[in-house]
Formats: C-alpha cells, structure tokens, sequence
C-alpha cells in the first residue's frame, strides 16, 4: 500500500515539474497564461465508507488550470502589434475553425490578409462599399494595397478675417499689381484626376462694410482657361462685422449663404512655345456638384487679415502608407495624401468560465463545453478590454514564483522517492526474519 501512495506522490511530483518547466520555458511567450497544478487526495472507498480514521491512498492531479490573468503590456514599433488591456481573446480563423488568443503580433501577408504567427487570419467586422461598418458579422479582416482614388475638391471651408480699418485702393483691381487689393490668399483644388490647382482670393475694401472678392484659378479664369480675367463677389457686413449678404453673377448664391462655383475648368498649359503660352482644358472635370465656398464665418473687425480655419474635401491620388488601430480596435488605412480610410474593426471574445478553454498550441484556445459559448463584440463595449496599438502583452509568468514551486516540487519528489526507499527498507527486514 505504501509503495502505491508514494508512487503517486512521485507522479505528482513529477507532473508539478513538468507544469512548472512548461511556465518556465514560456516566460518570453507573448500572450502566455502560466498554468497551477492542482491535486487532490485518494480514500479508498467501500460499500460502508472510508470509515473515519482511513488511510489515505496518495494523490491524483485534479487539473491543470491556466490562469488568465492580465499580463504586462511591453510597447514595440509596430501598429499591427496589438494587445488586449483587460479581458477578451482576439479571434482568429484556422482554416474554418475559430480559435482565441491573448498574442497580438499580427502582420499583413502578400494578399492582403491580417494574419498572426501561425498564418490564422484575424477577424473583426468589415466594412461595405461606402466605408460604414458592417456589425455583427465576423469576417477576416483585410487591408486593400491599391491606390486610393482622387476625390474632386467639392466644398471649401474658410474663416477669413478681414481689416475693417484698411483703406479703399485708389487703382483699380490688378492680381499683378499689389497696391490693387489688401489681402490675397490661397488655397488647394483637386479635379477629378487628382491634378492640384490653387486658387487664388483676392479681397478688396470698396466702402465702410463693403468688400469684392476676386477669383483666380492657376491665374485663369475659372470659366475659361483662355482668359485672366477674375470671377467676382460682392461682400456685405453688417455693423457687427459679420457677413449679411453675398451677390455675384459669376457664382451661384445659395439661400444658406454659401456661393457655389459650377462652372470651373480645370486648366493647364497646351502650348508652351507661344508667347504667352496657350491655356486650355486638361481633360479632367470639376465635382459633379461644383465648388462651394463655405465663407459663412468670414468677419470684417479691426484686426490684422488672417485666416483662421481652412478646409477642403478634395485630394490627389494615394498610397498606402501606413496602417493605425485604435483603443476601440477600428484599423485604418493611412495613405500618402494625406488621408486615412477606416477598413475593419477588431472582435474581441469572452467566455463564462476562461480556464474552460483547450489550449491548442501557438498560444491559442479553443472553445469547449466547460467555457460555454463565446461572448462576442468590440473593443471597449461591456466588460471586454481596450486595445493598445504598438503594444504586445508578456507573458503573466512570475519568474521567481516559478523558481520557488521548482524547488517544492524537487522536494516532494525527494521525499516521495525516501519513502520507497523506507518501505523497501522494511520489506527487506521482514523477508529476512527467519
């Protein structure tokens, strides 16, 4: 009998050995929850019971339970490095089967797939052909490397402040002659191809409250490429200093106040060897819409002329340069115009009972009847972790606890092995007895 107890206290010495040398191995492990050994006692039983002064039996491991605890977050270079500040697994696809992970080091493959170590896709919400978010369908998130195509400049957005104290010029309006007009400025257009062109503003003080602003799109006329003759627009400004009223009859004026540009041609050089060179049409259209110029916020007040705010929609065309995720796990797609499309969002997954998981290999967990079914939604939402971009989580090892259970475990095995040794002792003694 005492040779079958220390027997099993030698087993499970030796599987506390081997669960402790499995956390030692894994302490570089990114995404690695260690794991405890766990034992129970043996009574041999009967119809009657153990009785209640029973020798025991030895010992049998109960489980092998990983702990899911939060590890530390160590910052790297890379934005596809992901990892989860608080509760919930990435999931990632294996070929059909989905699996989660607490190991975040995910890349892009040659098609374009977001992928971990092992090849296993990463999976998130996608989006539709507009841009939004398609919620609640899990699908492998992936990054499109084409090029992003240009966008027609369609609305322009300026906070202009004019000098209320400036002088009306006594020359009329030259763009070349810059006692003409008291303030000019430019800003960028796209066309429908991307091509870049500035359009220059041109702004005159007529009287007390009244201005004209005078338009130039590469130095041409917006309407005709053939001419530098300027668009026009009046101003009006209440005594306030803030714009009443708009007239022209080169742009449309809109009842909300806005003035809109609908008949512009974008315009480049057709012949250089003329003196002038010859402008014309660049085979490249304006927005279907026009080009509104939002001047709303402009004020004529005693100040210095600035502008305080600029913004237009248009843009050339793009490269991918660059991917971001942010704390609710949307992955944008940043290019090289400047502009950054949103192109998934990461799902995040949680489980009623986390020691529940089968581990699988490659820091993966599959789901089982003892985790119950998974949990899952978006980075953020209900109980689920944020997600920290540039980031890996360390494996939730204690080295130096690990240390300490390495040498209880040597010590048990040591005195399961006396044991034998003791017991065989006796067996010798008692066969010698003549």
């Amino acid at each position: 009998m005492t040779f079958n107890t220390a027997l099993s206290g030698l087993k499970a010495a030796s599987t506390h050995l081997d669960v402790t040398g499995n956390n030692i191995a894994n302490t570089g492990t990114t995404g690695f929850k260690y794991s405890r050994a766990e034992f129970a006692d043996l009574y041999a039983s009967s119809m009657f019971g153990t009785g209640s002064n029973a020798v025991g039996s030895g010992v049998i491991t109960a489980d092998i339970a990983q702990q899911h605890t939060q590890g530390n977050i160590s910052y790297t270079d890379n934005s596809l490095d992901l990892a989860v500040n608080g509760s919930g697994y990435f999931i990632v696809n294996d070929g059909g089967t989905q699996l989660y992970t607490r190991s975040g080091a995910f890349k892009v493959d040659n098609q374009g797939n977001v992928i971990d170590n092992s090849g296993n896709n990463l999976m998130g919400y996608g989006v539709d052909a507009d841009g939004n978010l398609v919620n609640g369908v899990l699908t492998n998130l992936t990054v499109d490397t084409s090029n992003q195509a240009p966008n027609a400049t369609s609305t322009v957005t300026q906070g202009v402040a004019l000098n209320s104290s400036e002088t009306v010029p006594t020359i009329a309006f030259d763009p070349t002659v810059s006692g003409s007009f008291n303030w000019s400025t430019s800003v960028s257009l796209y066309d429908s191809q991307g091509n870049e062109h500035t359009m220059t503003q041109y702004f005159v003080k007529e009287a007390s409250n009244e201005w004209s602003m005078h338009v130039l799109i590469d130095g041409r006329n917006p309407g005709d490429p053939a001419s530098t003759d300027p668009y026009q627009a009046s101003l009006s400004f209440d005594t306030s200093g803030r714009l009443q009223a708009s007239a022209s009859s080169d742009f449309t004026v809109n009842a909300d106040g806005t003035i809109t540009l609908a008949d512009w041609v974008p315009a480049t050089i057709t012949d250089a060897t003329t003196d002038p060179v010859t402008w014309g049409d660049n085979g490249a259209a304006a927005s279907t819409s026009g080009v509104t110029l939002d001047l709303r916020n402009m004020t004529q007040t005693n100040t210095r002329f600035a502008v305080n705010s600029l913004s237009q929609d248009g843009y050339t065309t793009g490269q991918l340069s660059g991917l971001s995720v942010d704390e609710t796990g949307q992955l944008f797609a940043t290019y090289t115009n400047g502009q950054a499309n949103l192109i998934g969002q990461v799902a995040l997954a949680t489980f009623a009972n986390m020691q529940g998981l089968t581990p699988v290999g490659g820091t993966a967990w599959k789901q089982s009847l003892a985790s119950g079914e998974p949990v899952i939604g978006t980075p953020g939402s209900g109980t689920l972790g944020s997600i920290v971009s540039g980031a890996l989580e360390d494996s939730n090892v204690d080295l130096t606890a690990q240390l300490v259970d390495l040498i209880i475990a040597q010590r048990n095995y040591q005195a399961n092995a006396k044991t034998i040794e003791t017991e065989n002792a006796i067996a010798q003694t008692i066969i010698n007895i003549r």
